[in-house]
């Protein structure tokens, strides 16, 4: 791969102005800007993940008991009275 030298960057920094225009290389920097800021912050958020997972997997867990569930008991049936024959 050649050399770029400062005439080379030079004759590329007309090219692209020659390109996009002046008008809009300003907007386009501003964009790259947002997004390079984006990028690093959801970078930032994914080692951050990593190292909460990682502390989860070394950390030992607390051991949960079982419960003990009572089965329901029987209520015993309402008694009826015995119905009258109605006069």
């Amino acid at each position: 791969m050649p050399n770029l030298g400062p005439t080379e960057f030079i004759i590329l920094a007309v090219l692209v102005v020659l390109l996009f225009g002046a008008k809009k290389l300003p907007e386009a920097a501003r964009s790259l800007g947002r997004s390079m800021r984006i990028f690093k912050s959801e970078v930032k958020e994914m080692s951050k993940d990593d190292e909460i997972a990682e502390q989860r997997a070394i950390a030992p867990q607390p051991v949960q008991q079982p419960t003990q569930v009572q089965a329901p008991q029987a209520q015993p049936a309402p008694q009826q009275q015995p119905q009258q024959p109605q006069q």
